[in-house]
């Protein structure tokens, strides 16, 4: 485990089944989750189960299986939400906007026209809901 990783992180807490969220996908290498304070529709977080604290402290390999992971969640919440592009996001350490101290992977699908919202600001508990059914939906076309 890394040196500065926080077991009581709250992804770790999710991870562990503390703290309910709204699953999207979930194997042996990574919980997807919906963002409890989207900053559009269907942004979805990518965690690995691996006690990782950024980007730099997870093992190579274990980030390799990651991002296999986090693409399949990307493609299928584009094509859930029929989106016109997606961003990616991940931050390292305070100085570069990390907030939750777990690795962890943004999935914003994207509409021409349309900015993302301020930070912030929770989601509607039931949309949330119905957004990780949609994503989960269109998961079948991106399997393996």
């Amino acid at each position: 485990m890394p040196v500065d990783y926080d077991p009581n992180n709250i992804f770790a807490k999710i991870l562990r089944g503390e703290i309910p969220s709204h699953k999207v996908y979930e194997d042996d290498v990574a919980l997807a989750i919906m963002d409890i304070m989207p900053r559009g529709e269907g942004h979805v977080l990518v965690i690995p189960k691996a006690p990782a604290r950024g980007l730099l402290d997870i093992e190579p390999d274990a980030l390799a299986a990651l991002i296999t992971r986090v693409q399949r969640v990307a493609k299928a919440a584009k094509a859930a939400f029929q989106a016109d592009g997606l961003t990616l996001q991940q931050f390292n350490e305070s100085a570069g906007g990390q907030v939750i101290f777990h690795l962890h992977f943004h999935v914003l699908p994207r509409f021409e026209g349309v900015a993302l919202r301020p930070p912030g600001t929770m989601g509607d508990n039931e949309k949330l809901k119905a957004q990780a059914e949609k994503i989960k939906a269109a998961l079948g076309e991106f399997q393996k």
